[in-house]
């Protein structure tokens, strides 16, 4: 009886394990096991109470585009675009109506740009057309604007046809144009949110004009080849624009009383002067500057034929945190010069001077101690030779190196 009953129970445990395998044994969680089902679990482990996996059908991949599709859909382009400037935008944004929306759809495509207009030529176009390149320039998020040859009917204009203006508009420039005094004056009452101004060429503007239309929320401003400005318009500037932050200027008829207009009201705030062929200006003029602006980190003195080595001393003794020193045009200037800046000024970056003819490979022997400096300009020196740049080729911060001149330097994979 023991071995038919024994034979039995094997039976019936080779007969659950099938059901095991086909997934048909289930089991009741209050029920206690069996002996038949604990010598299956002994066997085979415990019976996984999870339910069998259902297959699910694959959904087919969409169908790919065609090329015509592609480059019209919205998600390629907007990668597409990223691989672009945005001055390269411009002419993409040409190729059709679907790029042209995108890429105005969104002010991130035109990030630094301004627009320019030609005074001469929208004077024959008509007021809608006007109306809808200025509601573009708002929809790109154009904040710069420049305006060539315009006249005071020409601002006149450009108030009526763009009104929005007024709150749109950070920076303006106006270039060779022929308004005057009251032009100025009508466009800066107009742009209540203006920042930066630009005049290049603007001869009928007079220092009486800036006395009268300056606004103390301009930070940057730029005064080229204005024939009526001289020392006047300086003192205006330092007078009116207490947060004045970067000022570039170029007229030949500025002396070194204008630099002593400035006050410790622009020291705290003015980083970058840049003086450009001011020929007037001497090292009184320099003595001024470091005075009244010991906290410049830019300064330019391009074409300030008159600065000599002295000048330049002052400058590294009296301005450590300058950055970018331009000296290019300066031919007063020489190796002792460089010494100096070599010396005093320990975290200039940019040191740029093209032209100054009577720097030698001794100067730029001392050049190349400078541990901070990145970028240096040697265009037309005309005294460096192969063995000054020999020396420049052990600045380990050295990343930029222009060289230009009538004789060939050493090829550079000799250095």
């Amino acid at each position: 009886m023991s071995s038919v009953s024994a034979q039995g129970v094997v039976e019936r445990a080779s007969a659950e394990l099938s059901r095991r395998i086909t997934g048909l044994g289930l089991r009741g969680r209050k029920r206690s096991p069996g002996v038949v089902e604990r010598m299956a679990n002994a066997l085979c482990g415990p019976a996984s109470t999870a339910a069998p996996r259902i297959p699910r059908r694959r959904r087919p991949s969409p169908r790919p585009l065609v090329w015509t599709q592609f480059i019209l859909e919205e998600r390629f382009l907007e990668k597409f675009f990223l691989y672009y400037t945005p001055n390269e935008r411009r002419t993409l944004a040409q190729v059709c109506t679907k790029w042209r929306d995108i890429l105005y759809s969104s002010p991130r495509w035109w990030s630094g740009l301004v627009a320019v207009l030609d005074c001469r030529e929208l004077r024959s176009e008509s007021g809608c057309c006007l109306q809808r390149f200025y509601n573009s320039v708002v929809r790109r998020g154009i904040r710069g604007i420049v305006l060539i040859s315009a006249t005071d009917e020409d601002i006149n204009e450009f108030i009526k046809q763009f009104p929005l203006s007024a709150h749109h508009i950070h920076a303006i420039g106006l270039k060779g144009c022929t308004i005057t005094d009251r032009g100025l004056e009508a466009i800066l009452d107009h742009l209540q949110v203006l920042f930066e101004l630009e005049l290049t060429g603007c001869n009928e503007i007079t220092e009486a004009g800036l006395w009268a239309c300056l606004t103390p929320r301009i930070v940057s401003l730029t005064l080229t080849d204005c024939i009526n400005i001289a020392d006047e318009a300086v003192g205006a500037v330092a007078q009116l624009l207490p947060s004045l932050y970067e000022f570039s200027l170029q007229a030949y008829h500025v002396t070194d009383a204008a630099l002593g207009y400035f006050s410790p009201k622009q020291s705290a705030s003015l980083s970058i002067l840049r003086l450009h062929s001011c020929w007037e200006l001497t090292n009184h003029g320099v003595v001024n500057i470091v005075h009244s602006l010991p906290n410049l980190t830019v300064l330019s003195l391009s074409g300030c034929s008159k600065v000599t080595d002295e000048g330049v001393e002052l400058l590294a003794e009296n301005l450590p945190r300058l950055r970018s020193l331009d000296l290019s045009w300066c031919p007063r200037v020489t190796d002792s010069a460089l010494e100096y800046i070599a010396c005093d000024l320990n975290h200039l970056e940019e040191l740029t001077l093209d032209r100054c003819v009577h720097i030698t490979d001794i100067g730029v022997g001392y050049i190349s101690t400078m541990q901070s400096l990145v970028a240096l300009f040697l265009r037309w020196c005309s005294q460096v030779r192969d063995f000054g740049v020999q020396h420049l080729c052990g600045m380990r911060s050295l990343q930029l190196l222009s060289l230009a001149g009538e004789r060939p330097y050493c090829p550079l994979c000799t250095l």
